[in-house]
């Protein structure tokens, strides 16, 4: 995964994303989420880290793991099977460029030598977009969080939704994104979020839960947010 050519200012919030080449999937077992989950905490550090050599040579559970400086401050992520969400705020100028290719060169060597596979497993470069607003960082929070309903109603956000309680259900028990740690379950992916980034931003009355649903209830997270961050 290369790093792009974008400007990014320290302090900003950012959505950062990527799919799989030729929108292949990039998580092909629970496993596969596990070690991209584990890269969000350990490759969020300037400090050079090897999974293999610092982790599992060592016996070292990945949540113990003293990264030190931090590259990006992380406030909401998901995974699904062929693409991925951050939502971030730059703690420096080139923080987020550098974790993304820390991250995306980490995972890559992993999928490629599990699969036996060369070549590029992510489709060009990642994107980005400037979260500009709070309106808009509000926007992102549930887009990023409402992602997994695809699986199960794909076509939600044209139809709007068939079962809502079944798509309820279904975010609150999805495993490879942060809303379990904003719904408040202990586990140890919690510590890859840095939660007070966002409530700096977002109105006091900001409630996790209840503005995912509300949304989903709308149907209009891609008419706020933009369907060309579709992924």
């Amino acid at each position: 995964m290369g790093i792009r050519k974008i400007i990014i200012a320290e302090d900003e919030y950012y959505h950062f994303y990527n799919r799989g080449n030729s929108k292949q999937a990039i998580f092909l077992d629970s496993k596969d989420y596990d070690r991209f989950i584990k890269l969000l905490f350990i490759c969020n550090s300037r400090k050079n880290v090897s999974f293999r050599v610092d982790i599992v040579e060592k016996g070292i559970d990945v949540w113990d793991f003293n990264r030190e400086d931090p590259l990006v401050s992380i406030c909401s992520w998901v995974l699904m099977p062929n693409h991925f969400h951050l939502y971030i705020k730059a703690l420096s100028n080139n923080g987020p460029a550098l974790f993304m290719l820390k991250i995306g060169t980490a995972y890559a060597k992993y999928f490629n030598a599990k699969y036996n596979r060369t070549g590029s497993l992510f489709e060009g470069k990642f994107k980005s977009v400037h979260v500009e607003n709070d309106m808009q960082a509000r926007y992102l929070f549930s887009y990023i969080h409402l992602n997994p309903v695809k699986i199960i109603q794909p076509t939600w956000k044209e139809e709007g939704i068939k079962d809502k309680k079944a798509a309820i259900k279904f975010v609150e028990n999805y495993r490879y994104s942060s809303f379990k740690d904003w719904a408040g379950s202990e586990r140890k992916e919690s510590l890859i979020l840095n939660k007070q980034e966002l409530y700096n931003i977002l109105p006091t009355n900001f409630s996790p839960r209840d503005d995912v649903f509300h949304w989903l209830a709308e149907g209009s997270t891609s008419k706020a947010y933009g369907e060309d961050n579709e992924t």
